[in-house]
């Protein structure tokens, strides 16, 4: 019986060994990114450890097709630009940081007339774009260290195409603010309104708006004469200096867009941009000297004057006492569906319509953003202002016709019907830097 005993005693040990043994396996590093990643890991116990991150530095021209992988964070170093006719590919996940600097050394990544991008994020991983003082990691989406005010840190993003714009003195092309016309590289416009830049899906892009020349702080996202052919969905702008997204000219489409925190204007659309905005939101946030949530220019010159914009399904919004909702001039034509402009945090706000008078012909009204209002051309359809109003202001404050502005401001009025609006859902932003700091 003794010797029984004592074996039954032993089993019972070996037993409870074996289960400490298999209870130890379960904890370890998760992380498949960590050099010491354990498959047999089920609960993450701290131990991971990482290979020290090195940063792969580009500057210059691409002039070949080129890939950058998820595995590597690229340091832009100055102007990059790819020209020549070739792609860059961006995988799903990467990181790209800018360097600082200003004007000539200013970084910011450049897509040249008849280049393209392929940069295909996804909302699990994103492709992020931000400065080199963020300090986010290889499988990281959100660093600690900068915030929703800090921006002027890089520059930004600036896609060029061959579409429709209508630039002054009647021309067909121009050339992008900031890039020297010697170099060729920063020309865009022309006359293919399918033409094909690339693919933008599930990008960020954070702290940038350094000045790339003098007085021209750059965009975070610049879209010049890009054409319809272009995939850009999914895009977040966060804490930027200058404006969120700027369209000059161009046909392309753009939806799920997100503009949080920017110093200049949200979304900026000149030269007559032909394309459509839908579900979208600008958040405008004090403390960066925010100005207008949305601001909308119509044709420069005598060239593609007939294309019509519109901004479908969309919020421009106030989290405090900074920003102006909008402002339509320089002849803006086109169609405001849907939009929600809150204010609420302020007393009011104004949506602008610029108006200008013919002091040589008594003062009738001349062709501007009120004309085209006044006439059809610039529509507000089922869009919700609350305490927003909108407000008729002369081009120039010492305009001899300005005392007709009392008169305009009636007429203006009566096409200002106020409709229902529309609720963006947060969940489309789910993936950015905004939603995975819960600030929407």
């Amino acid at each position: 019986m003794k010797t029984k005993k004592m074996k039954i005693g032993f089993l019972a040990l070996a037993a409870i060994a074996t289960l400490s043994l298999a209870s130890c396996k379960k904890e370890g590093c998760t992380d498949p990114t960590a050099t010491n990643f354990s498959e047999d890991a089920k609960k993450d116990d701290g131990s991971c450890t990482y290979a020290a991150e090195t940063n792969t530095v580009v500057s210059g021209t691409i002039t070949t097709n080129t890939t950058w992988t998820s595995d590597k964070v690229y340091l832009l170093d100055g102007r990059v630009v790819v020209t020549n006719g070739a792609t860059l590919t961006i995988q799903a996940g990467t990181i790209i940081k800018g360097k600082q600097g200003q004007e000539s050394l200013a970084s910011a990544l450049i897509i040249s007339r008849g280049s393209k991008i392929m940069a295909e994020g996804t909302a699990a991983n994103p492709i992020i774009f931000t400065s080199e003082l963020d300090n986010i990691a290889l499988g990281q989406k959100v660093g600690t260290n900068l915030q929703r005010t800090d921006n002027e840190k890089w520059g930004g993003l600036i896609v060029l195409g061959s579409a429709p714009i209508s630039a002054q003195s009647g021309d067909v092309e121009t050339n992008i603010e900031g890039i020297p016309v010697s170099s060729g590289q920063g020309l865009y416009g022309g006359s293919n309104a399918t033409d094909n830049s690339g693919v933008l899906k599930y990008i960020s892009i954070r702290h940038g708006g350094i000045s790339i020349g003098e007085g021209n702080e750059i965009n975070a996202l610049t879209l010049g004469g890009v054409g319809s052919g272009t995939t850009v969905e999914n895009v977040e702008v966060y804490g930027t200096l200058d404006d969120g997204v700027e369209c000059f000219g161009g046909t392309v489409n753009l939806k799920n867009i997100l503009v949080y925190f920017q110093g200049d204007d949200g979304i900026d659309l000149d030269m007559n941009y032909s394309g459509t905005i839908e579900d979208f939101m600008v958040i405008q946030g004090d403390g960066i000297a925010t100005d207008k949530g949305l601001e909308v220019d119509g044709p420069e010159g005598t060239t593609n004057v007939l294309g019509m914009f519109t901004l479908k399904n969309g919020l421009v919004k106030s989290t405090g006492a900074d920003g102006t909702a909008a402002d339509f001039k320089d002849k803006a034509q086109g169609t405001i569906q849907n939009v929600t402009f809150d204010y609420s945090s302020k007393t009011s706000s104004e949506i602008k319509i610029r108006a200008k008078y013919d002091a040589l012909n008594s003062c009738a009204d001349a062709n501007d953003a009120f004309k085209n209002l006044i006439s059809d051309k610039l529509v507000f359809t089922n869009s919700k202002w609350g305490a927003t109003v909108s407000k008729v202001y002369a081009s120039s404050a010492t305009d001899p016709c300005i005392a007709n502005v009392p008169a305009s401001q009636t007429a203006a009025n009566a096409k200002f019907t106020e409709g229902t609006g529309h609720t963006v859902t947060n969940s489309i932003f789910s993936w950015t830097c905004a939603g995975l700091r819960n600030q929407l």
